[in-house]
């Protein structure tokens, strides 16, 4: 028998940088948490771009924890311009969560939240992001493959998260999900300032405030996004699922306003040379 008041135990991958490393340290405050990464600190270290790495995260995750944990905190992430940002942001994510979701199941009011991004405002691969859909992970590199050889790998990162949105929307409706119980939403960051962005800031800053534009300043803070997760898997929230949380600093109220979520962003000509000009000066 569980203890009558025992601190809710989150999972938190991604936990060794970052978001993830800013949300583990928030909801440590009033739980426990298993950190997962690929650093040295990370309680489970694993390599999600892998099958083999998102079973052993599963498997370590269960017996760390003796098959008992609460939420699941899915930040792990990548935005390289390679096929393994598509392996490791949507099939890693979408793995391990499908891999520890019947344990989940049993926990106190159990909950999932999953990191996408304001990019997503932008069209995507179709052709990538249906292969993602279909579970096709070979496919879906193929198609991440000749993204790269044909200089359109940037949209890699927004297409695994496109595709990301997709599965949130669909699968946290179905009986194994929310007749479990089990919450599911994500979170969709704008441009923050964490380790990889302020590394960067400079270079790229002409093309994000461009494409993304942040009426509350660019690039954000981090602990605001940190906050968001952690009610989406508070023991509070269990009615909100199957969402997708623009944290954005304003920027999807702004470019799309009413126009539903299937309508991509539209830029005029000026703002496209712009982009174009900015993209070739940081290439540089």
């Amino acid at each position: 028998m569980e203890p009558p008041n025992r601190p809710r135990r989150y999972v938190v991958t991604g936990a060794d940088s970052g978001l993830g490393r800013e949300v583990a340290r928030l909801l440590a405050r009033t739980g426990d948490v298993v950190a997962c990464g690929v650093g040295p600190g990370a309680d489970v270290r694993a390599d999600l771009t892998t099958r083999e790495g998102r079973a052993a995260l599963v498997e370590q995750v269960c017996r760390l924890t003796d098959d008992r944990f609460d939420a699941v905190v899915a930040v792990a992430g990548s935005g390289a311009p390679r096929p393994e940002t598509v392996a490791l942001n949507y099939f890693g994510t979408v793995e391990v969560l499908d891999g520890l979701r019947p344990v989940l199941a049993s926990g106190t009011a159990p909950a999932v939240v999953v990191v996408s991004s304001s990019s997503t405002l932008h069209r995507g691969s179709g052709t990538l992001v249906r292969a993602c859909a279909r579970g096709d992970e070979e496919r879906a590199l193929a198609t991440a493959r000749h993204l790269v050889r044909t200089r359109r790998a940037s949209q890699l990162y927004r297409s695994s998260k496109i595709a990301l949105n997709h599965w949130v929307r669909t699968t946290a409706v179905r009986e194994e999900w929310a007749g479990a119980g089990i919450v599911l939403n994500a979170v969709a960051p704008g441009i923050v300032a964490t380790e990889t962005v302020t590394r960067t800031w400079e270079r790229d800053r002409a093309l994000l405030e461009t494409a993304l534009p942040q009426p509350l300043g660019a690039p954000g803070p981090v602990a605001p996004v940190a906050h968001l997760l952690a009610h989406l898997v508070a023991a509070e929230n269990r009615f909100t699922t199957g969402q997708v949380v623009y944290g954005d600093g304003g920027t999807d109220a702004l470019v799309r306003g009413t126009r539903p979520q299937r309508s991509y962003l539209r830029y005029g000509a000026r703002d496209v040379v712009a982009m174009w000009r900015a993209a070739r000066s940081g290439a540089s």
